[in-house]
C-alpha cells in the first residue's frame, strides 16, 4: 500500500469534509489557489471567498454555524491567526457557555505554518507557530499535523466535533506540502 504524501492526505481529508452538504470553506485566495491545491476538487458553491480579514472570516464561520452550516476557515499563515483571536477566544470558544448551552457554533480552523526550507522562504513573520499559546487560550483541541498519517484521523475527529457543535484548530506545515 502506497503512503499518501502530506498534500494528498490534506486533499483527501478535505474531500471527506466536503461530502457533507452543510460544509463550507471560507478564506482568501480559495477560488484561485484552492488552499495550496488541497481544495482542487471541492465544488465552488461550497467555497466562500473573503477579503484578507481573519477576524471577519471567523465571525462569518460563527454566523454560518449558528445557521446550521459546518464552516472550515482556511488561514494560510498561522501568523495571521492573531488577527482573529477576538473572534476565536471570546466568541467561538465561549458561545456555548455565554448562552448557557443555547448556541454551540462549531468551526474548523485550518491554519498553515509557512515554509522555512522550501524555495521562496516567506520570512520570519510568516513561519511562527502559536500552537502552544492557542492550547492555553481555547478549550477546544489544537491538533498539530506533523506527518501524513496524522491527517486523516485529525480531520475525522474535527468532523465528529463539528457535527456536535465543537470547534478544532488544525495546524499544518507548508514545508511538508
Amino acid at each position: 500500500m502506497t503512503q499518501l504524501t502530506y498534500k494528498d492526505a490534506l486533499t483527501s481529508a478535505n474531500q471527506m469534509l466536503a461530502a457533507d452538504a452543510a460544509m463550507r470553506f471560507i478564506g482568501y485566495g480559495l477560488k484561485k489557489g484552492r488552499a495550496l491545491g488541497t481544495l482542487k476538487n471541492i465544488d465552488e458553491a461550497k467555497i466562500i471567498e473573503s477579503p484578507v480579514a481573519e477576524n471577519l472570516m471567523v465571525g462569518m464561520a460563527i454566523g454560518l454555524a449558528l445557521k446550521g452550516y459546518k464552516p472550515l476557515v482556511f488561514i494560510e499563515r498561522m501568523d495571521f491567526i492573531l488577527n482573529a483571536l477576538d473572534a476565536i477566544v471570546n466568541h467561538l470558544d465561549k458561545a456555548r457557555r455565554l448562552s448557557q448551552g443555547e448556541f454551540s457554533p462549531g468551526a474548523i480552523i485550518r491554519c498553515v505554518i509557512g515554509n522555512r526550507d522550501k524555495p521562496l522562504y516567506t520570512g520570519i513573520t510568516h513561519i511562527q507557530d502559536f500552537s502552544e499559546a492557542l492550547h492555553h487560550l481555547v478549550s477546544f483541541p489544537v491538533r498539530q499535523l506533523h506527518n501524513p498519517a496524522d491527517i486523516e484521523s485529525a480531520y475525522a475527529q474535527a468532523k465528529a466535533d463539528i457535527d456536535q457543535g465543537r470547534s478544532t484548530i488544525l495546524v499544518e506545515y507548508k514545508d511538508l506540502i
